[in-house]
């Protein structure tokens, strides 16, 4: 009896590990279900004897605003420019950080201070205050080129808000970049060196190559922050879905519908993300070997 217990819990295991990604998904649910049940079907209805007196209604959705559209279709807008503004902030931010460590690991002073400035500077500021002050103070910290480019674009906010994420989170990038670099077994460049390589010549072909595959799950952890703190460019008017879901529960005033929803669509999109990191990391990682 035993036995056959003991091979069933090895075979539920290895049912678990293998559908991990719909098994874990599931059991989080249930926990959040039990929860509901405890929390409010047993202690605030049994023990307080207190019933909260709303009804949910998510056919909110599907009623009309008066340009004409549904708020369905404004909160997938919202989904939409989340994406967008995530993808391309990720991808300057990147291209940012890769400079800033090239700069940290330099033997040229004046490139390694600056990039110890930049990085402490928006590190340790909040990610609000950025972006308040791209939005409404870059005029006098920026050239007048970057400005007016700004000025040409159809949508401004957007812009604005992609520069605040991009340089944030490229602070960020930039020493987990320099951490895969500095990983890299120093025989490399100094093979790379004697070979007739430049510094950035051995950095772009040698160093960086093999860097980038280690530092891939940490980059898309950040990819995964970015994701979340877009939420934050609807301070300056950006329609992404926090935005899309104020105007929801502003216009029609069911709060918890909307931002139950917008919590699943945020959730939903992580998971992704984590599962695009658990996969790298159980199929390629595990091959990197020096």
């Amino acid at each position: 009896m035993n036995e056959k217990l003991q091979d069933l819990k090895i075979k539920a295991l290895q049912f678990a590990e293998r559908y991990k990604y719909i098994v874990y998904p599931l059991y989080y649910i249930a926990i959040i279900f039990l929860l509901y049940i405890l929390i409010y079907q047993v202690l605030i209805l049994r023990v307080f004897n207190v019933e909260i007196q709303y009804d949910l209604d998510y056919s909110v959705f599907l009623r009309e605003r008066t340009e004409g559209i549904t708020y369905l279709e404004l909160l997938l807008t919202g989904v939409w420019t989340t994406i967008k503004i995530s993808f391309f902030s990720i991808i300057i931010a990147m291209a940012i950080g890769t400079v800033l460590a090239v700069f940290r690991l330099s033997r040229v002073v004046i490139l390694d201070v600056f990039a110890k400035a930049y990085i402490e500077l928006f590190r340790n500021t909040p990610l609000l205050v950025q972006i308040f002050l791209w939005y409404y103070a870059s005029d006098v910290f920026l050239p007048g080129f970057f400005t007016d480019w700004f000025y040409q674009q159809t949508n401004i906010e957007f812009a604005y808000g992609m520069a605040a994420l991009a340089t944030y989170t490229g602070a960020f990038i930039a020493e987990e970049i320099r951490a895969g670099i500095q990983s890299i077994p120093k025989q490399q460049m100094e093979a790379s060196r004697s070979g007739g390589l430049t510094f950035i010549q051995a950095m772009r072909y040698v160093i960086l190559p093999q860097a980038f595959r280690i530092v891939i799950p940490p980059l898309i952890n950040q990819s995964l922050n970015l994701t979340k703190n877009s939420s934050l460019v609807m301070a300056i008017g950006v329609l992404e879905l926090m935005a899309s879901s104020r105007f929801i529960f502003d216009e029609t005033f069911r709060v918890f519908e909307a931002l139950s929803v917008a919590t699943l669509i945020y959730m939903a999109m992580s998971l992704l993300i984590s599962l695009a990191i658990n996969m790298y990391n159980k199929y390629f990682l595990r091959y990197i070997t020096y």
